[in-house]
């Protein structure tokens, strides 16, 4: 009995399944995503057109249209509200001023590193959009820095004040205290992001041990040294 001979025949290729729409939140986290990554790569918001916006979303100018009204309510929920969310850690941040007691220089110490540590670690991570605020469109630059970013300094302030109350250890001006710490801990971001052969381990040891014991020797010690 001879066999059938085989069915020179391709099976019919499956149809391609089709794409899944996103729905509209998806769609928006999308967009929003997109923008941030075209923002940041321009640097400028007025130099990033939603078109620009468009090609790295992979749609049209008109979807993203049905999602936000304007360029400026894009960049204001792509940059500006993870900004804030950021500084908003930041706050949360300054909760690590130590609350136990006895406060020894050790533990003071070892909290100002840790301090530090978080600090540097958030700035680094939102430094490309703290920048396109900070130093963009003066409006928002002066909103934020007022709204948001001068809150984290004066929730640092605040908690030295309470340190201050609860143990009589004296703090001068806790509020430029504050804005200094968070001007060193910006500075060292910069160094992690951009310094080449930056030893951020080291940095933080020795800017923690500047903070609390003084950048500077004592004139009598110096003179002694003579």
């Amino acid at each position: 009995m001879t066999k059938p001979a085989a069915s020179s025949a391709r099976p019919a290729e499956e149809a391609p399944r089709p794409r899944r729409r996103l729905t509209a939140e998806a769609r928006k986290s999308s967009i929003l995503a997109a923008a941030r990554r075209a923002f940041t790569e321009t640097g400028d918001m007025n130099g990033t057109t939603i078109k620009v916006i468009a090609e790295h979303s992979g749609i049209s100018e008109g979807v993203i249209y049905r999602h936000f009204e304007s360029k400026d309510q894009l960049f204001y929920e792509a940059v500006v509200e993870p900004l804030k969310q950021a500084v908003d850690d930041l706050v949360a941040a300054t909760a690590a001023v130590d609350r136990e007691q006895p406060l020894t220089p050790e533990r003071q110490l070892r909290t100002m590193t840790g301090l530090y540590r978080q600090l540097i670690s958030t700035l680094e991570e939102i430094l490309p959009l703290l920048g396109l605020v900070l130093f963009g469109d003066p409006q928002v630059a002066r909103r934020f820095y007022q709204e948001d970013f001068t809150v984290a300094m004066d929730r640092l302030a605040e908690a030295w004040r309470e340190v201050e109350d609860r143990y009589g250890y004296p703090f001068e001006s806790p509020d430029i205290s504050a804005r200094a710490v968070m001007g060193i801990a910006l500075v060292l971001a910069l160094e992690s992001h951009h310094g080449k052969g930056f030893d951020r381990h080291r940095a933080v040891t020795l800017i923690s041990e500047g903070t609390v014991k003084g950048f500077f020797p004592p004139l009598e010690a110096a003179r002694r040294r003579q």
